[in-house]
């Protein structure tokens, strides 16, 4: 996974510039990202607060965590099935 260089703070200061006035071009060039970085950004952290996009992130990795303990259970369940369906 890759690391990431900017926080939710600078990502939503960043589009508060822009909603600003300020110009695209100009915030990725000084930020050192692509424009297609900065779009993405706002699709998922436009007309977000800082509070927001942290809970929206813990949110995510509590989601994550969730689907992996659902998948080990279900392939648990999928090894006792088999056991118990062999014929002894």
């Amino acid at each position: 996974m890759k690391k990431k260089r900017f926080t939710e703070e600078q990502i939503i200061a960043s589009l508060k510039e822009h909603e600003a006035g300020a110009k695209v071009a100009d915030l990725c060039r000084r930020m050192g990202i692509a424009e297609g970085t900065f779009y993405r950004w706002k699709s998922v952290y436009g007309g977000m607060e800082v509070s927001e996009a942290k809970r929206l992130k813990d949110l995510e990795s509590e989601n994550a965590k969730l689907k992996r303990l659902l998948a080990d259970a279900m392939l648990d369940n999928a090894a006792l099935k088999e056991v118990v369906s062999k014929k002894w």
